[in-house]
């Protein structure tokens, strides 16, 4: 199936040590760009999320966002710092034996200075991390991956609408055309008559005329190639793999067929319905640029 590259997928994880949540968005764009970003104790994740998610998509900006929440203390652990306690303890010494005060130094007198106290963040066990993350993750990938399973379904409806409206206009081409022969046949026999009046038209001079003309307005091989165009254009749809840059490089040989059409084809009414090919084209190409 077809793939927007425009999708959003969101997990929430919430157990008794911690929160993790995890937001997926993208947008278009020509290659695959893939943007990650995780709390600072936390960037060894970022590479891990990166490579994972580069194995899901194959075109389009995405960006990624993971909040983590930590309900517990056990990660932290408290030191004491030796040097600046026992200067402390060296300074109220002074001040007592200076002043000659009568109050020993005690534990209440220390623990004042909160300095004293290192509080580290314990390294976390990164492998059972990764495996709530990548958990969490995987789901939020899922919901992504089906909002762009859904707007690629809608954007291939509106492609195959609008490769039958083309087709239509082609099948109008294909019947016009060989009118215009006949009708030219007939104009230049018309113009021929008035200028020579009672004198004997040669038809082999007015059928070599004709000959030149259609050969010169002839668009059968273009209607051929534009009608392969659109067959090809309806496998492509049926596709399950990234079809984007397929369907781009098949829309400019489409539109390729239809101005050489159009130059050749010196027919008001043709070149009406080339106009309409046209603007539908555009409208084709417009939806394709946001096909994965």
């Amino acid at each position: 199936m077809i793939k927007s590259m425009t999708g959003y997928g969101r997990c929430e994880h919430i157990d008794e040590n911690r929160k993790i949540v995890i937001d997926i968005r993208s947008v278009n764009h020509r290659y695959c760009d893939i943007t990650v970003k995780v709390p600072r104790a936390y960037g060894y994740l970022e590479e891990k999320i990166k490579e994972f998610m580069s194995g899901e998509i194959s075109r389009g900006k995405v960006e990624i966002f993971v909040y983590i929440e930590n309900y517990t203390n056990d990660d932290k652990v408290i030191t004491l710092d030796h040097v600046l306690s026992e200067n402390y303890y060296n300074v109220l010494k002074e001040l007592k034996e200076t002043y000659n005060l009568k109050n020993e130094i005690g534990l209440s007198d220390l623990s004042r200075f909160s300095d004293i106290f290192i509080t580290r963040q314990q390294e976390e066990d990164k492998d059972k991390v990764w495996e709530l993350v990548s958990s969490c993750l995987k789901a939020a990938v899922e919901d992504f991956v089906a909002m762009r399973l859904r707007e690629g379904e809608r954007l291939r409806e509106n492609l195959a609408a609008r490769a039958e409206a083309i087709q239509g206009l082609i099948a109008e081409i294909e019947t016009r055309t060989p009118q215009i022969v006949a009708e030219y046949s007939q104009k230049l026999k018309d113009r021929m008559t008035e200028l020579l009046g009672n004198f004997q038209i040669d038809e082999s001079r007015l059928l070599t005329e004709v000959g030149i003309m259609a050969d010169r307005v002839c668009i059968d091989e273009e209607l051929v190639r534009l009608k392969s165009h659109f067959t090809e254009l309806e496998k492509i749809l049926a596709l399950s793999e990234p079809v984007g840059r397929k369907l781009d490089f098949l829309v400019q040989e489409i539109n390729r067929e239809t101005n050489t059409i159009g130059s050749k084809a010196n027919d008001f009414g043709i070149a009406k319905n080339v106009v309409e090919i046209k603007s539908e084209i555009e409208k084709l190409r417009e939806q394709i640029q946001n096909i994965e």
